[in-house]
């Protein structure tokens, strides 16, 4: 092997390598920038998810706020229905106690206080006398003899409960 052999040798393996060198740098420089596109586009989903977060936070917020004024709603409403529901066992009540007072001065009924029959002679009609209590939400309150008081109006009718009819003579107690 002369000189010359051993030159073009040596030539041939600087130039291989040099090939391999710039091979391997340019798969160095498209790996990074393929690396950087990446980045990027990991950097535009990261955005958006973040965008798309802030979005849900916001609704949720939103969600709170609405789920507690739902409850202020909903306190306010109680305190409404309280109220109201007061205000029925308070107008119940004195109906009640102006029904007592009117079977207190009707002859016609039999009441727990009075104890005695004060009732038409001719009702044979078996009906419940006003003695006869009755539990309701009011407490014990005494029960109306209907048919008693028909036939102290003399006029020979029977009022049936359900009717909805007014009899004009006097008000119908509910």
């Amino acid at each position: 092997m002369d000189s010359g052999q051993l030159v073009g040798i040596i030539v041939g393996i600087v130039v291989v390598l040099a090939i391999v060198a710039v091979a391997i740098f340019l798969s160095r420089k498209r790996k990074v920038t393929a690396n950087r596109n990446k980045a990027a586009e990991i950097r535009e989903k990261a955005k958006a998810d973040e965008f798309t977060a802030r979005e849900g936070e916001a609704k949720a917020a939103r969600a709170g706020a609405d789920a507690q004024q739902a409850e202020v709603d909903a306190q306010r409403l109680r305190k409404e229905a309280l109220g109201r529901q007061q205000e029925a066992e308070s107008a119940r009540a004195g109906s009640q106690e102006q029904l007592r007072k009117a079977d207190e001065l009707d002859p016609d009924v039999v009441t727990a206080e009075h104890g005695d029959a004060r009732t038409d002679e001719g009702n044979t009609s078996g009906g419940q006398t006003r003695g006869e209590a009755r539990n309701d939400a009011a407490g014990e309150q005494p029960r109306r003899d209907r048919t008693a008081r028909e036939n102290a109006a003399g006029d020979g009718t029977t009022h049936n409960p359900g009717d909805d009819q007014n009899r004009g003579d006097r008000p119908r107690n509910l």
